[in-house]
């Protein structure tokens, strides 16, 4: 849910065309624009997508506590080490449990990760993992490093 809300947030700025491909009697067509996140295109698109960059992904394990989790060691395309990042290939089977979980999550809960964009809301790994899913009991915080 890190990767969707970071897709979404950067999104939230740009706006897509939309509008029917009807050719009004006067040569016009109804065309208007809506914030990207809105679109049901870029939400589709993302959500078949965003499971891919779970190689991006390691698991850890915390020394003391002995807790194991999915940290993101790869840089962003934005971020200025991303090109000399990409020059490297790494390659694990380890993120392949990650990946399956992904993609078995955005399949079972879609509309709701849909509703939760809609309404625009924050946190959505909490808001998902703890009030539309069940997946957890109480909020976790779900930062990146």
């Amino acid at each position: 849910m890190d990767e969707v809300e970071y897709d979404v947030t950067k999104a939230r700025q740009k706006k897509a065309k939309v509008g029917s491909f009807r050719i009004n009697p006067d040569g016009t067509q109804e065309r208007r624009k809506i914030p990207l996140v809105q679109s049901e295109a870029f939400l589709v698109d993302l959500l078949d997508n965003v499971c891919e960059r779970m190689n991006d992904y390691q698991l850890k394990e915390d020394p003391v506590t002995k807790e194991k989790t999915f940290t993101r060691y790869a840089p962003r395309k934005g971020d200025k080490v991303y090109k000399e990042f990409k020059k490297f290939y790494f390659y694990s089977d380890a993120y392949r449990p990650l990946k399956f979980a992904c993609e078995t999550i955005i399949e079972e809960y879609e509309d709701e990760i849909f509703a939760l964009i809609a309404q625009e809301a924050r946190s959505l790994a909490d808001r998902l993992c703890s009030e539309k899913s069940g997946l957890c009991g109480t909020p976790a915080n779900h930062t990146e490093p």
